[in-house]
């Protein structure tokens, strides 16, 4: 497996100095994700769906349900975040939540439904953040890093076009 097929637009590097425009930015990103997937895989078969973006990778279907477990979990972490004093996040499986019976099957539709929604609620609360909120921070409770919502900002507009490169490239490769 090459880098590019796993990580086709690169590996996720925070950056040193964050300032309000590239928060902006990325919070367009964030923003416009669930459309740009959505126009991604409509009229996509059921075939086409279960394909893996790469060797041994998930499917189409596994990693836009994957999608929506991993913002849905953002999305709280970022919440905590704003409303405890250095709370110490949940971690998840999320290799062993791809594999579950209903990511594995169920339809695109509820999980890009379901990223739509959540966007629209995320994209307020980060759009309300203050600079000293985007300071806040969550603990990971593996490594202890204390992780500052402005990096995870970044990292959820990188995740977004991380996985939507995944899609493209596959359709590209296949020619759908």
């Amino acid at each position: 497996m090459t880098e590019k097929a796993k990580y086709p637009i690169g590996r996720f590097k925070p950056s040193e100095a964050i300032d309000a425009e590239m928060i902006q930015r990325w919070i367009t990103e964030i923003e416009a994700f669930p459309e740009q997937l959505k126009t991604a895989v409509t009229g996509w078969t059921d075939e086409q769906l279960d394909t893996p973006y790469r060797d041994g990778g998930w499917t189409i279907r596994q990693l836009i349900h994957h999608v929506a477990d991993s913002h849905m979990n953002s999305y709280i972490r970022f919440k905590w975040a704003l409303t405890e004093d250095s709370p110490i996040i949940k971690a998840y499986d999320e290799k062993s939540w791809a594999e579950l019976p209903e990511a594995k099957a169920a339809p695109v539709a509820i999980s890009l439904d379901l990223l739509t929604a959540l966007h629209k609620r995320w994209v307020l609360v980060l759009k309300n953040l203050s600079e000293s909120d985007l300071k806040r921070y969550f603990v990971h409770p593996e490594s202890g890093e204390q992780i500052p919502l402005a990096n995870n900002v970044a990292l959820y507009a990188w995740h977004s076009r991380h996985h939507l490169h995944h899609v493209l490239q596959l359709k590209e490769s296949k020619g759908w």
